[in-house]
């Protein structure tokens, strides 16, 4: 699928794949519309390096 060029400057939530004009405006809905997903992610998600990760110092 080719998006117009008219979208490609606007933010688009990856759930439902709305278009926004901002980015205020696409975390505004996505917590509003999307809270039980975004809730239910962070409390399981780790944040942590990945198994081989190699941190440059």
């Amino acid at each position: 699928m080719v998006l117009p060029l008219v979208d490609e400057d606007k933010p688009k939530c990856y759930l439902c794949h709305d278009g926004f004009e901002n980015v205020e405006k696409l975390r505004e809905h996505q917590q509003l519309v999307h809270k039980d997903y975004f809730e239910k992610n962070d409390s399981e998600m780790k944040r942590e390096p990945a198994p081989g990760d190699v941190t440059v110092f």
